[in-house]
């Protein structure tokens, strides 16, 4: 995996496991891969990968069962979803409006294009 500097690499990696959630790779109350396996995959420190785990233990996205591994929790779909729907409200929409007033485009403009 090719990581850009914009953004922590643990969070990344907590997006591209969302990524599979919602593509159906990985299917709810699944379990993924453990933490070692899965920083092999990606060729990054353990302690990155437990990072981002946690990030997704509490976006209730993963479960964690002592002894068993880490798993897909039942409705992770819908709060990763949810999570991107506020993040593009409010992050990346406030952006994509002010770049349609700089550049004198509607709404109306983009759907015509």
């Amino acid at each position: 995996m090719e990581f850009n500097k914009q953004k922590a690499i643990y969070l990344q990696i907590a997006d591209l496991l969302c990524d599979h959630i919602l593509s159906g790779k990985w299917g709810e109350e699944q379990r993924i891969a453990p933490v070692r396996e899965m920083a092999a995959q990606l060729g990054v420190n353990p302690n990155t990968v437990t990072h981002s785990y946690d990030q997704l233990l509490q976006d209730k996205i993963l479960v964690s069962q002592r002894g068993m591994g880490y798993y897909v929790c039942a409705g992770a779909k819908r709060r990763i979803l949810d999570i991107r729907r506020k993040e593009f409200v409010n992050e990346v929409w406030p952006e994509v409006r002010k770049r349609m007033a700089d550049l004198g485009l509607e709404l109306e403009d983009l759907m015509k294009m």
